[in-house]
């Protein structure tokens, strides 16, 4: 049981630096809550909320949807990558953002877009 959904809490998607910026669209939440549900399993936030010093330090995108609290980059035991990829891109509907890497996948609720890739 989440504090900001059924299944997430705050705290997961708190800025790893610990500065205290854990906010999350909204929209954000709902996308993330239906893949959760879609595949009956956990969602790990491995990224969400980045401020702009700790997003630069991990190497983040000038203008990322993590520093605006609109994304988050996941994965789900025993779910590919691949997988949740496809299954985001049918839930994002043509629109957000959804990049592909080795071991997770980042969804974002963009408001200019769509835009995807693999990294």
């Amino acid at each position: 049981m989440g504090d900001i959904s059924q299944n997430f809490s705050r705290v997961e998607f708190a800025c790893k630096c610990g500065c205290g910026f854990d906010t999350v669209d909204t929209s954000t939440l709902e996308v993330l809550e239906r893949v959760r549900a879609h595949f009956g399993a956990p969602v790990v936030v491995n990224s969400g909320c980045r401020c702009a010093e700790h997003n630069r330090a991990v190497g983040g995108a000038p203008n990322s949807q993590h520093v605006l609290a609109r994304a988050a980059d996941i994965r789900i035991k025993g779910v590919s990558p691949d997988r949740v990829y496809v299954y985001a891109g049918q839930e994002l509907n043509g629109t957000g953002g959804l990049g592909r890497y080795g071991t997770f996948t980042h969804i974002d609720t963009r408001s200019i877009g769509p835009a995807r890739w693999s990294g």
